[in-house]
């Protein structure tokens, strides 16, 4: 079967075989693949298996200009990416709907605040605001260490950064102290409804 973006777009991983479902030993063989890769296999996983219906957000993109070499046939020549929106990933698990971004930092001991965006925050404070459930994941790559944490606390970090000599970044020490390390494993690589379930449910 192969499972597609709402913008028709492929997953980059199409099949699991059903052996590597039942699986459930430790594999760090993807290691090296970046947090995105994984999310998106991760959330292939839990539709296969009906967990969770989410999905990554397609790039917008803004056409620019388009050729027509056939009446039936249209081909875009020129286009740019636009910034996102709102976050990287969307969707709904157990009734609630889930939002989040996910980023990678090299830094061993912090991420930098510039990663985020302003109207990410802001979007992000809607969704808890109504009811729904904001987070963001974040790899630290040099540990290969995978955090969820709750998006109050970026929107906490960010409301100080914007005051005179506030601190442009989020430490690991926070995700530490009040985020959830992420289990991984071979499916689901990144297991991040684990955590959900035990911080929401």
């Amino acid at each position: 079967m192969t499972l597609f973006y709402p913008n028709g777009q492929p997953y980059r991983e199409t099949e699991i075989r059903k052996e590597a479902l039942s699986q459930s030993a430790v594999d760090y063989s993807h290691r090296g693949m970046s947090l995105e890769e994984d999310l998106n296999v991760t959330n292939l996983y839990y539709i296969k298996t009906d967990q969770a219906v989410i999905y990554k957000k397609p790039t917008p993109v803004q056409i620019v200009h388009v050729d027509y070499p056939k009446r039936s046939a249209a081909k875009i020549t020129e286009a740019y990416f636009r910034k996102a929106s709102t976050t990287d990933y969307n969707g709904v698990y157990r009734g609630k709907y889930i939002d989040f971004e996910a980023k990678e930092t090299t830094h061993e001991n912090y991420i930098p605040l510039k990663n985020f965006h302003g109207h990410q925050i802001e979007h992000m404070e809607r969704i808890q605001r109504h009811g729904g459930i904001g987070f963001i994941i974040v790899k630290f790559t040099k540990s290969d260490e995978i955090f969820l944490l709750d998006a109050s606390f970026l929107s906490g970090c960010w409301s100080l950064s914007m005051q005179s000599g506030g601190r442009k970044s989020i430490p690991k020490k926070l995700f530490q102290e009040k985020g959830h390390l992420i289990s991984q494993k071979y499916l689901p690589r990144i297991d991040y409804l684990r955590v959900i379930n035990d911080v929401y449910f």
